[in-house]
């Protein structure tokens, strides 16, 4: 599984549209997502403290899209982490779950416990 931290009303709009596009797709052709052991850095730069988030839990073999890894820092491959990139729109189908993110007292993002037993 590949996961995707976004605000709720994001995923509304989802839902009604058939498809997640992110705020990525468009500007920079593809949607980022992380695996579980990365999803807290990219959740607690970019959301911290933020209370509206859902993490999608998606399953790439649904995507229908590539799905490439590729370095967090495309300067430094080697010492950065490799993050999935989804190029293309993310079905509303391939996301398999989307439980609510809640920060941490200092704002930061934990894998939620749920998918931390998976």
């Amino acid at each position: 599984m590949i996961l995707h931290g976004c605000p709720r009303l994001a995923w509304e709009a989802a839902l009604s549209a058939g498809a997640y596009t992110g705020d990525t797709l468009a500007t920079e052709g593809f949607v980022h997502c992380s695996d579980p052991g990365t999803v807290h850095l990219p959740l607690s730069v970019l959301f911290k403290g933020r209370t509206d988030l859902l993490l999608l839990v998606v399953d790439p073999a649904l995507v229908g899209a590539p799905v490439r890894w590729e370095p967090g820092d495309p300067a430094d491959p080697a010492g950065t982490p490799w993050f999935p990139h989804v190029y293309g729109p993310i079905p509303v189908d391939a996301v398999i779950a989307t439980p609510p993110l809640t920060p941490e007292p200092d704002g930061s993002f934990l894998l939620p416990p749920a998918l931390r037993e998976a």
